[in-house]
């Protein structure tokens, strides 16, 4: 994996938070080189990425759905992918026609199809144990490089495996005890979603080599805007946009200091403190996810899940590591 690429894994713009990027082959800086604005970039950029599940489940509170919530976030946030498009295509080369279709096709796999998957299963599961189902991405992308392209998993990436996923359990039983009837199709969307995620992490490794992490992103994400608009003109009515003014004011918070905020923060932490670093520092996501779903949703919150995500992070780390370590 190249360095871009870790970038561009980094440069998330919409849903996960940058745990994987600990793949890059970047070396861990001392403590002496390390940027403190590096730092605090890191941490903003995962906190601000966490911020869009509890953003979600409050607008749901106001009465919209999936489709429509999902619609205005991608409309406040196009016209800055926009500009980072044509800001990143000014030296570049013109793309061809079959870097087009790839391109087309990870915007709907990677932003379009794992949003709106992580919007609906929003509708069910609290935003805690959302922030978990999607912190598996990088052990999705270890498994289908297993089973893809017969990558070997050794045997502390495996148990790792075991305990990222023993951990989610331990948070889908809270859940259970204490949701509805529906957290189980719930947790298979946002499952869903984080599965979507990974297939773009896997098929994006030689594009963005030629495109380049910032454009590929800003290229992608512009796709899945208009996918979005699309949805929402073809399944709902334009009287679905009669909705309360909070539900604006939480699609302007969560199209800029949730979606365009982080891609930004990240990339300028990527480029002070390297890409490993700054995912390191991103696993504060869940822990701020936690919190804020506690301050903001009064979302209840058990040893169980407690638990579950201590034995997430540190599952997610050990792959992350040893998948290093490996190359």
């Amino acid at each position: 994996m190249t360095r871009s690429k870790a970038e561009d894994e980094l440069a998330q713009p919409l849903d996960v938070a940058p745990a994987e990027a600990l793949e890059a082959p970047h070396p861990r800086p001392g403590l002496h080189a390390v940027s403190r604005a590096g730092l605090v970039l890191a941490a903003l950029g995962a906190i601000a990425f966490s911020g869009k599940a509890i953003i979600v489940k409050l607008g749901y509170r106001y009465g919209a759905d999936a489709v429509t919530l999902l619609a205005l976030r991608m409309l406040v946030a196009f016209p800055f992918f926009l500009l980072m498009g044509f800001w990143a295509a000014r030296r570049s080369a013109r793309l061809s026609n079959a870097d087009r279709r790839k391109i087309v096709l990870l915007g709907f796999l990677g932003y379009y199809l794992a949003s709106f998957l992580d919007f609906a299963g929003l509708a069910y599961i609290t935003a805690t144990l959302e922030r978990l189902i999607l912190y598996l991405t990088p052990t999705l992308v270890a498994l289908i490089g297993w089973l893809a392209f017969g990558k070997r998993i050794s045997r502390r990436q495996a148990l790792a495996l075991l305990v990222s996923y023993a951990g989610v359990a331990l948070a889908f039983g809270h859940d259970l005890q204490t949701g509805g009837p529906n957290i189980m199709l719930g947790g298979a969307l946002v499952f869903g979603s984080a599965l979507a995620y990974a297939l773009y992490l896997v098929g994006s490794g030689e594009l963005v080599a030629r495109v380049g992490a910032v454009r590929l992103t800003a290229y992608a994400s512009s796709v899945a805007s208009v996918l979005c608009l699309v949805q929402f003109v073809v399944l709902r009515p334009m009287q679905a946009l009669v909705l309360p003014w909070e539900v604006y004011a939480l699609s302007l918070v969560n199209g800029t200091l949730c979606t365009v905020l982080p891609v930004l923060a990240v990339m300028m932490a990527v480029a002070r403190i390297g890409s490993a670093l700054a995912a390191q520092v991103g696993m504060i996501g869940p822990v701020s996810t936690i919190v804020l779903s506690l301050l903001l949703l009064g979302e209840p919150m058990g040893p169980w899940q407690v638990a579950g995500t201590v034995l997430v992070m540190a599952g997610v780390f050990v792959v992350s590591q040893q998948k290093t370590v490996a190359r």
